[in-house]
């Protein structure tokens, strides 16, 4: 398969996986014709999954790529098959992600691949594992550790999200460091 082909399929940019393929980051086997095309090497296995990439802003939007490339490169060495990568900007805190509620309500889709927890969202991840395992579906968690400040990343998110609402969205991260500092000298 032609590498824009491949990149298409994937859900991901030309220049983005010939960019991979330079540096040696493609996520699956590739090589280069003598007169320049890059075929891809594909294998067809029976597990297909969906990659789905979140940033919270706008300003994080070219950590995507690097999300996508982690998230393939991890689900490829398990034996899963990328039939589709779905990225989207919006905070997991926000419940209104139609491309997220796309994907939780396509039947067809029986893995969902994401980098941590958190990518998905911030509260209830278990409950949604659990309702997809009860359809026979699945999510695929790259790095499922948890982080030694789990606790206190979602306070701060908690808090981030009350000052928001409170002093708007400008200042509401700066309130909710200055709530945690206060909060921790005492």
């Amino acid at each position: 398969m032609k590498l824009s082909d491949w990149a298409k399929s994937q859900g991901i940019s030309y220049k983005t996986a010939w960019r991979w393929f330079d540096q040696g980051k493609l996520p699956v086997p590739a090589e280069q014709t003598p007169t320049g095309t890059i075929l891809v090497k594909t294998e067809e296995k029976n597990l297909d999954c969906v990659v789905y990439a979140r940033v919270s802003s706008s300003d994080q939007e070219p950590d995507i790529d690097r999300q996508i490339a982690r998230v393939i490169e991890a689900v490829t060495q398990q034996g899963f098959t990328v039939s589709k990568t779905v990225t989207e900007i919006g905070s997991a805190l926000n419940g209104n992600r139609p491309k997220l509620i796309r994907l939780l309500r396509d039947s067809s889709i029986k893995v969902i691949a994401v980098e941590h927890k958190d990518r998905l969202m911030r509260f209830g991840y278990e409950y949604v594992e659990s309702a997809l395992h009860s359809q026979g579906r699945n999510l695929f968690v790259v790095d499922n550790k948890e982080l030694k400040d789990d606790l206190l990343e979602d306070m701060i998110s908690v808090l981030t999200s009350f000052c928001a609402r409170l002093y708007g969205r400008r200042s509401a991260k700066n309130k909710a460091k200055k709530a945690i500092e206060a909060i921790t000298n005492d």
